[in-house]
């Protein structure tokens, strides 16, 4: 590339020096000559300050009709979704194979066709029989849904828009989609931005709902790039363990409601049914009281769930080191928690083996769990049970202090509702009164007598 040439613009009169030269030629000024960077090809192939289209600014109060959602025909899903799918949006749900999302989809897809609505379903990883096989045996097979086994983006749209745009838009899934106009295979991380971007920009256009299936990695996140998430407007992650029958659909990015919020479902063999009660769900089989075992009200979005903790406390022989496994809870807080028991209530865990379990496969994420986690593991070292229908909850401080949480007075509620008597937490929660007898916990310590007294 040949090298740029430098010239000197006087600011006085603006004539041009391809040197500069204490005093302008042109006008006699002196020091008002200023490098100046020559216009290049490629600058002004790229400047963006002219030659394109006004846009047309509008103020935010400006009167117009709000889009209205659409539902799912499934409470679950909508309650995920903030109310239902909105005309337009864009929504990229990602999932471990095998968890269900094809089959979600599928029932979604079935149920908002037969309220009259025109539903394309585009299949890119199997072939049009085997899905019309899933829909057999989902019951769903009488749907009118315009389905297909397509890779190209070109042909989709293409076809799509000859017509009526659809209502919805179902793509399963984008890393088997392709661009004749991009370089690389399906799966790359310029095909899935540019085919996304299409879709996308063809939902907002004509006021589709677009749903897209992502592949995840083996640490759980989106495969492809992460402006993927960016371009969407809601991202949601199927969850679950396929040994278990419960799959959680949680919202982890919505512009249209809350985050965080779930749904629950069971897998049958009909397809996924809704859990409209998943307490129960999370703590059937709990016959009796049992050392080791605490119930902690678990907070997703604006929906209380009550779960089962349970702890289970091995020693060892001296000398032998001791194993901390962990399943469905942070390992790093059960450490630090172990830290506090032992530095602040004179507790003995490093010659036991320690093994922490939240029944059903469920996963917490909720700082709240660490005074339920907590009165499980002294349970389990003192060998003697909880009382009996009793909930725990409260985030405890390094200090061995049981500071308030959120939402306290709903997660009580919720544990009155399902014919718990006793609850234990922060001091400070402000609790209403109700059919369950609350009891502030201020330290840790108050904790650990409790337990150590009961008979």
């Amino acid at each position: 590339m040949a090298k740029a040439k430098k010239r000197y613009v006087c600011a006085n009169c603006g004539s041009v020096t391809p040197r500069w030269q204490g005093q302008c030629g042109e006008c006699g000024e002196w020091n008002t000559l200023t490098e100046d960077a020559p216009a290049t090809v490629f600058s002004q192939k790229h400047d963006l300050s002219r030659g394109g289209r006004g846009i047309e600014f509008v103020p935010l109060n400006k009167p117009t009709e709000l889009p209205v959602r659409k539902s799912t025909g499934l409470a679950e899903f909508d309650r995920a979704l903030g109310g239902g799918l909105v005309p337009g949006s864009a929504v990229l749900m990602g999932g471990d194979p095998g968890i269900g999302k094809s089959t979600l989809l599928l029932q979604t897809a079935a149920t908002i066709a037969r309220g009259g609505n025109d539903v394309v379903y585009v299949s890119g990883e199997e072939a049009a029989g085997q899905v019309r096989l899933r829909a057999t045996r989902l019951g769903v097979a009488d749907a009118p849904i315009r389905l297909a086994s397509e890779t190209s983006v070109r042909d989709i749209l293409t076809t799509l828009g000859s017509g009526e745009p659809p209502a919805l838009l179902v793509i399963d899934s984008i890393q088997t989609m392709h661009s004749d106009t991009i370089e690389g295979a399906p799966g790359t991380v310029s095909q899935v931005r540019g085919c996304a971007l299409e879709l996308i920009r063809f939902a907002k256009e004509h006021g589709t709902a677009l749903v897209l299936v992502g592949h995840v990695t083996k640490d759980g996140n989106i495969a492809g790039p992460r402006v993927l998430e960016h371009m969407v407007d809601v991202v949601m992650s199927f969850e679950g363990e396929r040994s278990h029958q419960y799959r959680i659909l949680r919202a982890l990015k919505n512009r249209f409601g809350a985050v965080d919020e779930i749904g629950v479902f069971s897998m049958a063999s009909e397809g996924l049914e809704e859990v409209s009660n998943p307490s129960m769900l999370f703590l059937s089989g709990r016959d009796q009281p049992l050392a080791g075992s605490s119930v902690f009200p678990a907070l997703e979005g604006t929906r209380p769930v009550l779960v089962e903790i349970q702890a289970l406390i091995v020693r060892l022989q001296s000398g032998a080191t001791p194993r901390r496994a962990v399943v469905g809870w942070d390992n790093g807080r059960l450490a630090m928690l172990l830290a506090v028991l032992e530095s602040r209530c004179g507790l003995n865990f490093s010659s036991a083996e320690v093994y922490l379990n939240i029944a059903g496969g469920y996963r917490l994420s909720d700082p709240a769990a660490d005074l339920a986690v907590a009165a499980a593991l002294v349970s389990a070292l003192a060998d003697k049970p909880l009382p009996d229908k009793s909930v725990w909850f409260g985030e405890v401080s390094l200090a061995g202090e049981v500071r308030p949480v959120s939402h306290s007075d709903l997660r009580v509620r919720e544990a009155a509702k399902l014919g718990f008597a006793l609850g234990f937490g922060p001091k400070d929660s402000k609790v209403q009164p109700s059919s369950l007898n609350y009891n502030p916990v201020g330290q840790l310590a108050n904790l650990v007598d409790r337990v150590m007294r009961t008979a």
